[in-house]
């Protein structure tokens, strides 16, 4: 088991996204079909200290949107997205996440399911999966039954980053500040590893990478939208 991470190396260590990131425009979804359900449905968690939304991921997911060929709707994650309380804040994230996959699920049993996220926001996106023991959470992971629905995730800057992974791309080689354990690898590599998830993390990050510069953290939509549309776009099936 993990050492205990505390909420206060955590509140002081994780002081990033998106207070200090331009805001966006929201993007209106395109109508689902007449049974109710869109093809595909974007579950989008914002980073620390954003307000109530999406988030700046809310760019990534309007691309996706107006990209797609397919019907599309999209719900935010409801969370504080906190530094302070953080392991609350991200339980009640990974808790909301399992929550609203799992009604979508049930609601639509047909369509296809994609996480979003950045910064905590990532890491709730990468907990549906995993639970979020790192923290020291104790929320478990989704019922498989429900996490097979997911074709896609797709995040930014996850402070539980293990470097090495197959689906952990950019340009960093040191883990996260909070780095998940072997069991929970193990479980992102039997949900389906690199052919469902792609989580970019760079150099020099201080929260996915151990790194020192807060700017690398905030500006991984300036260099990767492109990349996390096109392979969202490609497991949807455009």
């Amino acid at each position: 088991m993990r050492p205990r991470v505390t909420v206060c190396a955590v509140a002081a260590a994780v002081c990033f996204s998106a207070a200090a990131a331009t805001a966006c425009t929201t993007a209106g979804t395109v109508a689902p079909r007449a049974s109710g359900c869109a093809a595909v449905n974007l579950i989008v968690a914002r980073g620390s200290t954003e307000a109530a939304g999406e988030g700046i991921t809310q760019r990534l997911a309007a691309q996706i949107v107006n990209s797609s060929k397919q019907t599309v709707s999209q719900e935010a994650v409801v969370y504080p997205a906190t530094l302070t309380n953080y392991v609350s804040s991200e339980s009640r994230g990974v808790s909301d996440a399992e929550l609203e996959l799992t009604t979508a699920v049930h609601k639509c049993p047909s369509q296809k399911e994609v996480l979003l996220g950045y910064s905590q926001g990532a890491e709730v996106s990468m907990d549906v999966i995993t639970g979020n023991s790192e923290i020291s959470g104790t929320v478990s992971p989704v019922n498989t039954a429900i996490s097979r629905h997911i074709v896609a995730i797709a995040n930014f800057g996850d402070p539980g980053h293990v470097a090495g992974e197959p689906w952990e791309l950019g340009t960093a080689t040191l883990p996260g500040m909070i780095p998940r354990g072997s069991a929970q690898v193990a479980l992102l590599a039997a949900f389906g590893g690199s052919s469902k998830i792609a989580a970019w993390c760079d150099s020099k990050d201080p929260y996915c990478a151990s790194g020192n510069k807060v700017i690398v953290h905030l500006t991984y939509l300036d260099r990767y939208q492109d990349a996390a549309a096109s392979f969202v776009l490609g497991k949807i099936g455009g």
